[in-house]
């Protein structure tokens, strides 16, 4: 059996109007791929007859599971376990085109030989944004060396709109194994956790100025919906808490531009926290942003608290009247230029 150089997670859950065209591009990738579909406890649609029909179609390439509901974090729990050079954990989007997808596999396929496969393979992402039609690529041309092996000592400056998500990372399974990284159950948004939580044991990685995944936005179902947001608050403060426990940045200090990027990350994430709890409006929902920075204070050095209260991640918090309607103000006119939900 040929080398498996890559697994497409695909957690599936009432997907059937998606799951084929996604599978079929994944497809696309032959004998170097192993594909799992997760049916995550599906009962409203034919979502398991169709990981079943896939898997018997296809034996050495796709492997279908069935589980009972776990959310999309338990799906990619499940493929984490596998031994191919990289992951790519994936809800129902799609890749960009087989030629692109090609180029990346072949690339792969060359540094796997040489023995230099690196721990993170990057690839730019595209926002096709339903609404209206328009699309966004987010590309790190400016970040990362391109076409070749690089560290962190090399990574550049990332604006607020560049940070790296799950749409734009492939992992070496091994990085996810040392990590330790378990996703929770039954919460969204932990994608956030996969991309942060391995970062320190990146040694090596390796970017191909490609737009090779495409992130469907807009639906009114979608978990990134402004009113889903702020309806799942609470799991998005799950994730946060997760992601200021799992990793001690002080002790990154060696490693100066790999913390600086965790650190951004990080302020990234309790800057979404406080907007959705701002548009949640209620005395309840200021709690919650009070017990989060509390939470921040309690579990972090002082300086780790500063560099976030003060800098990007303060942004969202103003100590000062109307400081919540400035917040909820400058959060409309980003959403309407960068349209990220």
């Amino acid at each position: 059996m040929q080398q498996k150089l890559i697994t497409f997670a695909v957690p599936c859950y009432n997907s059937a109007a998606y799951m084929r065209h996604c599978i079929e591009t994944l497809l696309s990738a032959g004998e170097q791929a192993e594909i799992i579909l997760v049916d995550d406890g599906s009962v409203k649609d034919e979502t398991p007859a169709i990981c079943d029909e896939y898997a018997a179609k296809y034996p050495t390439i796709v492997k279908a599971i069935h589980q009972e509901n776990g959310g999309h974090g338990e799906g990619v729990n499940q493929a984490s376990a596998t031994p191919p050079a990289l992951l790519q954990g994936r809800g129902q989007r799609r890749l960009a085109g087989h030629r692109r997808l090609q180029k990346v596999l072949s690339r792969l396929h060359t540094l796997v030989t040489r023995g230099t496969a690196p721990d993170l393979m990057i690839c730019n992402y595209v926002y096709e944004h339903t609404e209206d039609g328009t699309r966004h690529t987010v590309r790190y041309t400016n970040i990362f060396p391109q076409e070749r092996l690089f560290t962190w000592m090399h990574v550049g400056h990332f604006r607020p709109d560049q940070n790296l998500l799950m749409h734009s990372v492939m992992y070496r399974t091994e990085v996810l194994r040392k990590c330790g990284m378990v996703l929770p159950k039954h919460t969204f948004y932990v994608d956030n956790i996969f991309v942060y939580q391995p970062l320190p044991f990146v040694k090596t990685m390796y970017y191909m100025d490609l737009d090779l995944y495409r992130y469907f936005i807009g639906r009114a179902d979608q978990s990134v919906n402004e009113s889903i947001m702020v309806k799942r608050v609470d799991q998005q403060l799950r994730v946060t808490r997760h992601m200021i426990d799992c990793q001690d940045l002080d002790a990154l200090k060696g490693e100066k531009k790999l913390r600086a990027y965790m650190l951004h990350y990080l302020s990234m994430m309790m800057a979404v926290s406080d907007i959705f709890l701002l548009l949640d409006g209620s005395a309840e929902a200021k709690e919650k942003q009070k017990g989060l920075w509390q939470y921040l204070r309690e579990h972090t050095s002082a300086a780790v608290y500063r560099s976030i209260r003060f800098g990007f991640g303060g942004v969202t918090n103003l100590p000062f009247p109307k400081g919540d309607a400035i917040v909820v103000g400058g959060y409309r006119i980003a959403r309407k230029i960068f349209k990220f939900n």
